[in-house]
């Protein structure tokens, strides 16, 4: 600490001036906060104000700054001091804009800002500038699972961009699903012909780019290792096996149809009845002239009957669309009007889903004489000579039997992603799948998976990450689509595998926390060896030694912390965020005693989507209670109960947490952070029991980043809960 120099800085502008005290912020920071340099400014973010700080840091030796002003998540370009360790407090969005206007107000408002000053001083103390992971690794290879139309255009993406790539394909030859298509749904105007797949050129850009390696007849025999320095044995057909050294992998994996079969009730498995796979090798048999069925009978009338064996809501079957089925059968239903007008085609649907451009091709369909009929078939009776189609007209609200020579059954997308390692080891289900990625992890050979077995990833803010840092998912393993989504998907995550090496090889943190130099530091000296970290890591990012001590890989960690939440002796921390940088915030609050009828509640909010409600709540001058003292952290899975317990002790009347919604539809950007914390908070009752408090002055919420009035309006309902209880009587022994 003796070569260390701390600065705070407090903005005027933006109406803080106008509306705190600053002459009493600077004394608070220089006499509470122990800041050895105080300054004060009319703009600090202009050019002026943040060339004051640079001047302090380079000619007075300041290696610490505690910046009062705006929101952390505002002007982070104009406050980039990487060479010094910084804490913000949010004067403005978190003080003069959220406590009602007005001189009965003053008072309170002017306590707030003082708080956090005190607060930003309170946690710079406990910071260090991070030095980044110092096992860094250089390898930016990329290494794609699959030769289907996603995993082709990953690597032609990342050879185009100048990065090396190596395609691993199980089957003889390139181009997977989208190479047996005998057209494509169009993806350009006038969106009214199927057009050819592309397939042929695409595999021969690939097979020519000299940046690219192809492997087929080949899988992975085991994967190890962690971004920059994935290990990959590729295990051919003969038996021969090749390791590669990769920096990132992107499972381009596939799909595979529902199983026909366990469809009789619709005619699957029987005569002349197809699912839209096999309508596809008829018409490529075809070649353009009329369509055959098996027994070589030219068809002369076809049924297509949509989502059969989807959107089932009785969980017999697939619950969800497969997305693309609805163009794919009005593709189909061309094939024959175009061989032979003649033909008798009929679409039986209960929605018709044709996003976009779409609409266009349904219109050509009809133009060309496909009919659409809104309705529910109950019965496919396959016969030798032909089909029965039982269909309940929806539009009509009667009974109709449609003959045909064949029956198309639309059928869905069932994900390879490989064993299911969220399945108990005895589930029969788990014995049936194959390893695709055979991760050498202790969490288990492939990727937790999504309930219908599609790769976990979160679908709104980072889509391609997994849970495997460095391991991308794209095309139909991830979700169910059709090829030009699977191409804007392979593009997307070939774009964050090159992030994932070029951060690797900087010693970063990957997706959401990118650029984080920061990396989880443990005391091993005081490790119990609990495992908890090893267990609650979403990543698969700790490991452990022979003698049962942690091993941390940075190269996997997301930086999020729930290994710091999860460990009860607290030895686990980053440089820059860690137990004592929240536990010394907590503590600098200036405790009211309990009768001054101001209570303090503490607010442990999520940076991803807490705090940022919280930010929006400001812009609109949403009004919330000036009790509140808010404390943003990098998620609640970092939230270590130590912080809970030391907020009681100090005095504070209530501690509210706000994070993600967790669940099978989560919203966490680390995954499970915020479910675990709803774990560990729902045995918080009997620490509350032992203290003698209330069990409502514990409270988790979830929020999203779209809640601004909601989280106002939480703040003000749980402050008016606390004033019904009743101060905190620990504020006497605080």
């Amino acid at each position: 600490m003796a070569d260390n120099k701390f600065a705070g800085y407090i903005c005027a502008g933006c109406g803080i001036g106008e509306t705190l005290d600053v002459d009493q912020l600077q004394k608070i920071a220089q006499k509470e906060g122990k800041m050895q340099v105080v300054r004060r400014h009319d703009l600090l973010c202009g050019a002026e104000g943040v060339q004051m700080i640079r001047d302090d840091i380079a000619a007075e030796g300041v290696t610490h700054v505690m910046i009062a002003a705006c929101s952390r998540r505002s002007k982070s370009e104009a406050f980039r001091f990487p060479e010094v360790a910084m804490s913000r407090a949010n004067l403005r969005e978190g003080v003069i804009w959220v406590v009602a206007q007005g001189a009965e107000h003053d008072e309170v408002r002017q306590e707030m800002a003082d708080d956090y000053v005190r607060m930003g001083c309170a946690e710079v103390k406990k910071m260090k500038v991070p030095a980044g992971n110092p096992d860094r690794a250089s390898n930016k290879r990329i290494l794609v699972v699959g030769g289907g139309v996603s995993g082709l255009t990953a690597a032609l993406e990342a050879a185009e961009t100048g990065y090396e790539a190596i395609v691993v394909e199980k089957e003889a030859e390139l181009g997977g699903w989208a190479a047996k298509l005998h057209r494509r749904v169009p993806d350009h105007a006038p969106y009214a012909q199927p057009q050819p797949t592309g397939m042929p050129e695409l595999i021969a850009k690939v097979q020519e780019h000299p940046l690219i390696r192809v492997h087929t007849s080949s899988t992975l025999a085991e994967t190890s290792g962690s971004p920059g320095r994935f290990t990959a044995k590729i295990a051919r057909e003969s038996g021969a096996v090749t390791e590669e050294t990769v920096g990132a992998i992107i499972q381009a994996s596939g799909f595979s149809t529902y199983d026909i079969k366990k469809l009789p009730e619709l005619g699957g498995g029987g005569p002349n009845v197809v699912d839209q796979a096999g309508l596809e090798a008829l018409a490529r048999a075809a070649d353009g002239g009329p369509i055959k069925r098996a027994d070589g009978r030219e068809v002369g009338s076809v049924v297509f009957v949509q989502c059969a064996g989807q959107r089932d809501p009785t969980g017999t079957h697939l619950s969800y669309c497969s997305g693309h089925c609805c163009a794919t059968s009005i593709k189909q239903a061309m094939y024959f009007k175009d061989a032979n007008p003649d033909v008798d085609t009929v679409v039986v649907y209960s929605d018709l889903r044709v996003p976009g451009m779409g609409e266009d091709f349904y219109r050509s369909a009809q133009d060309k004489g496909v009919l659409f009929t809104k309705g529910r078939v109950s019965k496919v009776d396959a016969g030798q000579s032909g089909c029965k189609v039982q269909v309940r007209d929806l539009i009509l609200d009667e009974d109709a039997t449609i003959d045909a020579d064949l029956v198309v059954l639309a059928t869905g997308q069932v994900p390879n992603s490989g064993v299911d390692i969220d399945l108990p080891d005895e589930d029969p289900a788990k014995e049936q799948q194959i390893s695709i990625l055979n991760l050498n992890y202790r969490q288990g050979k492939d990727m937790p998976q999504l309930r219908h077995g599609f790769t976990d990833s979160h679908f709104i803010c980072f889509p391609y990450e997994t849970r495997r840092t460095g391991i991308y998912a794209a095309g139909p393993v991830r979700r169910p689509m059709d090829i030009a989504q699977a191409t804007d998907d392979a593009t997307g995550a070939a774009l964050k595998a090159i992030q994932a090496v070029e951060n690797a090889e900087m010693g970063r943190a990957a997706h959401p926390r990118s650029g984080d130099l920061s990396y989880p530091i443990v005391r091993l000296e005081g490790c119990t060896q609990c495992k908890r970290c090893t267990v609650e890591c979403p990543f698969g990012a700790i490991d452990e030694d022979e003698k049962r001590f942690p091993v941390f890989n940075e190269s996997r960690c997301r930086r999020c912390g729930t290994c710091m939440g999860a460990c009860p002796v607290r030895v686990i921390s980053f440089e820059n965020y860690s137990v004592d940088t929240v536990g010394n915030q907590l503590k600098a609050v200036d405790m009211p005693d309990e009768f001054s009828e101001r209570p303090r509640i503490l607010l442990l909010a999520c940076e991803n989507d807490a705090y940022p409600a919280l930010d929006m709540a400001g812009m609109s001058r949403t009004v919330y209670s000036a009790f509140v003292r808010v404390i943003p952290v990098r998620c609640l899975g970092s939230v270590n109960t130590i912080w809970i317990t030391d907020a009681l002790n100090s005095g504070y009347d209530g501690v509210m947490m706000m994070g993600c919604k967790h669940g099978d539809d989560y919203q966490c950007h680390f995954v499970k952070g915020s479910e675990l914390a709803h774990y560990r908070m729902s045995k918080i009752d009997d620490t509350l029991k032992t203290l003698g408090l209330e069990t409502e002055r514990v409270a988790t919420y979830e929020v999203a980043i779209t809640d601004s009035q909601r989280v106002a309006k939480l703040i003000n309902d749980y402050a008016a809960q606390i004033n019904e209880i009743g101060m905190s009587p620990m504020k006497g022994f605080a």
